[in-house]
């Protein structure tokens, strides 16, 4: 939808929040939060509440991929299987910056021109926390609310390596 590099974003996405009539926070840290444990920490919430939304390169092209924090990790062939998928990696922070205009760890929860995946264990709780596309900001929103701004392409239960 934007490539956001600035504050300019958090204005553009406050205005699709607003008209979109979705119940939502955006929430200014001065501290970074990079990782699932740090943002529950810092917010009071469980970690599998963070959603923190990875970028996936796959023969499709790429695709937002947004999993609930402290899970684990990955099993992506598993997941490039469910999805009819031969390809699937993660795509490196020099990609997805040139890419979606977009740093690792502020990756928008909404707003991506991408495909979106949904790790079906966000609809666990009432609101999840992720990126909201400048670093220093997080968006609180419902899970429920992805599916209606985003491009959601699959709602997968992932499987994680232990």
């Amino acid at each position: 939808m934007w490539k956001g590099k600035t504050v300019d974003f958090i204005q553009k996405l406050r205005i699709l929040l607003e008209k979109s009539g979705i119940e939502y926070e955006l929430i200014y840290h001065e501290i970074s939060l990079r990782s699932a444990e740090e943002g529950a920490g810092y917010f009071g919430i469980s970690p599998g509440q963070t959603a923190p939304t990875l970028i996936l390169e796959t023969e499709r092209g790429l695709m937002g991929l947004v999993i609930s924090g402290g899970q684990g990790r990955i099993d992506l062939q598993r997941l490039g299987s469910a999805l009819c998928i031969n390809k699937v990696k993660m795509a490196s922070p020099g990609k997805i910056l040139e890419e979606t205009g977009f740093h690792v760890g502020s990756i928008p929860l909404v707003g991506l021109d991408l495909p979106l995946i949904l790790d079906c264990r966000i609809f666990d709780f009432s609101f999840i926390y992720g990126g909201a596309g400048v670093p220093g900001w997080t968006l609180k929103i419902r899970p429920e609310a992805l599916r209606e701004l985003n491009r959601v392409h699959a709602v997968e239960v992932l499987e994680y390596m232990v």
